[in-house]
């Protein structure tokens, strides 16, 4: 199979999550565990840091990669899920996968992956880790995909773990409310391995430490860091919190005996796209009309970036707005500004929520638009009745943001 070949089989394995949702989703970790055994564990080859929480796990891992690069080392990066291109979920020093490894890796274990009903994000953790043992990184950062205690990625024994953060995202898998998804995502804290948490509540706190104790699991907060003097390349002014998050984990690493300077944490935190080709935090696509997109896409998020939304100048704000159909509606419609012009669509996925019932779901909280076939033609919508002092924001979802960047 050529690369082309190779990838339209593996998303239709037991397609991904992000793709089809619940159907793709298995929680249990013994086909990760008998398929580490058969590769020869290839987890237990490199250092790592792992990385959970509801939102900004993907921020942060980029940034902590990048700190790395700067320091020197060889860094690998895993992450999900991708925007435009499959081997963006895996890279070492900001570069991507080869097409060749891919091909290689599928075809030569494709036998193996068929009997045993292997998913899509099962067999591409394994694709990583055994990219990074061939390639001998000397860490790798690697972000949970979903939750935590049961995520294929789980398997590793960490210098660090960190979690940034806990909201109610994906409560069909991971409990309808905060301490369920904190007892979840707190799955990755090992034995004697600490642990740094982003943000806590009350409620998300007491199941923190109570998991650390079991584990006996050194514990630090975050928030209480001194972050004023540090700054990332990534603007979204959620990243502030991030940045504590990794200054944070960057300290237990340092101590641990990392060789990483205070001239490597400013560059790295400076350098994250350069060095990482993150995409679709904050990202401007256009000065006039300004174009913004953003990933961000359940409640804690979103507040987040239509926070920021309402900082910036303009004359008129045109929104191009799609969602997955399985997206509480009821909590993220609300937080949308109702002076502004939509461009409803659908992303082009199968969890893909019509645009029709999506503009009719947002009638009913004053949100005003039209519904479009596809997400490109929303956007030359918007661009098209867009002044030249106006803004268009693009979000909803990452896959709308995809479709875009």
């Amino acid at each position: 199979m050529n690369y082309s070949e190779t990838i339209a089989w593996l998303f239709n394995q037991l397609p991904m999550y992000q793709r089809v949702g619940q159907s793709a989703y298995k929680a249990d970790l013994s086909a990760t565990i008998t398929l580490a055994n058969y590769l020869n564990n290839p987890e237990k080859s490199f250092k790592s840091v792992h990385v959970a929480g509801t939102n900004g796990k993907g921020s942060t891992s980029h940034m902590i990669a990048s700190v790395f690069q700067e320091a020197g080392y060889k860094t690998g990066l895993y992450t999900s899920p991708h925007l435009k291109d499959f081997r963006e979920r895996i890279k070492i020093n900001g570069n991507m996968i080869p097409e060749e490894y891919v091909s290689g890796f599928i075809q030569r274990h494709k036998p193996y992956f068929e009997s045993n009903q292997l998913s899509f994000f099962e067999m591409t953790v394994g694709l990583a880790f055994d990219y990074f043992r061939e390639e001998e990184v000397d860490i790798a950062i690697i972000e949970v995909g979903m939750g935590g205690r049961l995520d294929s990625t789980n398997i590793i024994s960490p210098e660090v773990s960190v979690i940034t953060n806990i909201g109610l995202d994906h409560t069909k898998f991971l409990g309808d409310t905060l301490e369920k998804v904190a007892f979840e995502k707190a799955g990755i804290i090992k034995e004697n391995i600490p642990v740094v948490i982003g943000e806590a509540v009350s409620e998300t706190e007491n199941v923190f430490r109570r998991i650390a104790v079991e584990k006996n699991s050194a514990i630090e907060f975050a928030e209480a860091i001194d972050s004023s003097n540090y700054f990332s390349d990534l603007k979204g002014i959620y990243q502030q919190k991030n940045i504590k998050t990794v200054l944070s984990a960057l300290k237990i690493l340092q101590n641990r005996g990392w060789e990483i300077s205070e001239e490597n944490i400013q560059n790295g935190l400076l350098n994250t796209v350069k060095n990482t080709g993150l995409m679709g935090r904050w990202q401007i696509l256009n000065k006039s009309p300004k174009v913004i997109c953003d990933t961000g896409h359940n409640k804690e998020g979103l507040k987040l970036v239509l926070k920021q939304l309402q900082n910036e100048d303009y004359q008129n704000l045109h929104i191009v707005l799609g969602v997955v159909n399985d997206k509480d509606l009821e909590s993220v419609l609300p937080l949308f500004p109702v002076n502004a012009t939509y461009y409803f669509c659908k992303p082009n996925i199968p969890r893909g929520l019509d645009a029709s019932l999506l503009l009719s779901k947002a009638r009913g909280f004053g949100l005003k638009g039209e519904d479009y076939f596809s997400v490109n033609s929303a956007y030359e919508a918007a661009k098209t009745a867009a002044l030249k002092d106006d803004l268009i924001f693009i979000g909803g979802s990452t896959f709308v943001v995809a479709e875009v960047v």
